[in-house]
């Protein structure tokens, strides 16, 4: 079964890649992720960032650099201590995502209209499933307070929303 399952999650990669490939072909992979990162927690600290990606501090301070550079970043004083600096999004980096996500919600719509409906209802339930346990079975690396402590890996490159919702 799990082999099974690793070949259909290589198709369903397969299908990402071709949308991230398409949209967001100035973007390397870990720019990516940083950029959905922000996404998901507009505000962190480039120590949080840096934490989540599983890079170090001087790596995640060029990324973001090289994010700034090109328009997709912003940063700002933080508001408790101008030392810290809290990340944004820009509304380019928005659009970017926005596109992104219709690119690979369109890709899969294709794929899902060739299964019948009882294989896409069947598919529904199961990754609805296999999502909660996956979440479930998470620990977190560093619990910090006023952070939700599941790993970044459940959703980096999706929609910040569990699979089974997004179909």
């Amino acid at each position: 079964m799990a082999a099974e399952l690793d070949t259909a999650a290589a198709a369903l990669l397969s299908v990402w890649e071709a949308a991230r490939e398409r949209t967001t072909s100035r973007l390397s992979g870990a720019q990516l992720r940083a950029v959905m990162v922000v996404e998901r927690y507009d505000g962190i600290n480039l120590r949080r960032l840096a934490t989540l990606l599983d890079m170090l501090l001087s790596s995640a301070s060029r990324l973001c650099d090289r994010l700034v550079a090109a328009g997709m970043l912003e940063r700002e004083p933080g508001r408790l201590d101008r030392r810290e600096i809290a990340l944004h999004l820009t509304p380019e980096a928005r659009r970017l995502l926005a596109e992104l996500r219709r690119d690979r919600r369109q890709r899969l719509a294709d794929v899902l209209a060739g299964m019948t409906d009882e294989g896409r209802q069947a598919l529904l339930r199961g990754i609805g499933e296999f999502d909660r346990v996956a979440r479930a079975g998470e620990r977190p690396a560093e619990p910090v307070a006023g952070w939700p402590s599941a790993s970044p890996t459940a959703w980096v490159g999706s929609s910040a929303e569990p699979v089974a919702r997004s179909a």
